[in-house]
């Protein structure tokens, strides 16, 4: 179900609120370009920056706008147990198919810390629930001893792993079968990940060329590895570019060249410098996403 390109969708902003109909005409575009699920509030959603009913009101709105045409799956993330389980509790009341939650940042917790923390959130709700393993932005990695022993707890279902270790997948491949579901959290590894083990991505790329990314995606599941290898390369420079300064900055440059929204972030993230919106506007160019 949580399988395929996964779009960790990009919050619209105009004068510090967000931008409602923005929103809705991107979850739409991207469904209609093929993206197989939406993450509302992830961190290239800026979740981060914005208050629970703000959160809550995303969350609505997308459940609302895809109607069960993908799932739609909500980032629950935050510093303390207790926040998680509120923000996790209230996706599942506003009817998200699964959370996806990310390791506490800034506070450096232990393994143990992080299978207790995982754990007292699995235990209140019914939602599945996808460990987000990002070491660069939240300091800890979730070691594969601890992933391991969280999925033997019923509704944790899977692992976004946003690290170039690519080897990772395929020993949790074959420590957990094929059930355990395993997601790249990085666009320039999506391809090796899915040789290695895995069955998608969760992208920030998918914000600015759906049609690509599922397309890798599917070019995959059927083995036609001529297409594949094309849209890899196709991808390459794109992927590259979306972390050309900090995400989500250059995915928000870029999707306002497509015309769906402003460039607006909230502060402290600004929008990117000249030389980056260059960079980003040729790439664009060279792939005809954009005149």
């Amino acid at each position: 179900m949580f399988k395929g390109s996964i779009v960790a969708l990009i919050t619209p902003f105009n004068n510090d609120r967000v931008d409602e109909a923005a929103y809705v005409k991107l979850i739409n575009w991207q469904i209609e370009q093929g993206t197989d699920g939406i993450v509302a509030c992830a961190s290239t959603g800026e979740s981060i920056t914005m208050s629970p009913e703000e959160q809550a009101h995303l969350i609505e709105l997308a459940v609302k706008t895809v109607a069960g045409r993908v799932p739609v799956i909500a980032g629950t993330s935050a510093i303390t147990t207790a926040q998680t389980v509120f923000l996790t509790q209230q996706a599942e009341r506003l009817g998200a198919q699964c959370a996806l939650i990310v390791t506490p940042p800034y506070i450096k917790p232990s393994q143990e810390s992080l299978y207790q923390h995982y754990a007292a959130v699995a235990a209140a709700t019914k939602l599945p629930i996808i460990l987000y393993n990002n070491p660069s932005r939240a300091i800890v990695n979730i070691e594969l001893e601890t992933v391991e022993r969280l999925a033997k707890i019923k509704n944790i279902i899977g692992l976004k792993d946003a690290t170039p270790e690519l080897d990772r997948t395929t020993h949790l491949r074959r420590s957990l079968g094929k059930d355990f579901l395993l997601l790249s959290g990085e666009d320039s590894t999506a391809a090796g990940y899915l040789a290695q083990g895995g069955d998608g991505c969760i992208s920030v790329t998918a914000n600015v060329a759906p049609r690509l990314c599922a397309d890798l995606q599917k070019a995959w599941a059927t083995r036609d590895m001529d297409t594949f290898a094309r849209v890899r390369d196709q991808l390459h420079p794109l992927n590259k570019s979306m972390f050309f300064e900090t995400n989500p900055c250059p995915v928000k440059y870029a999707v306002s060249l497509l015309g769906f929204c402003s460039p607006e972030l909230r502060a402290p993230l600004m929008v990117v410098n000249e030389n980056t919106k260059n960079r980003v506007k040729t790439i664009m160019q060279e792939l005809g996403l954009v005149a």
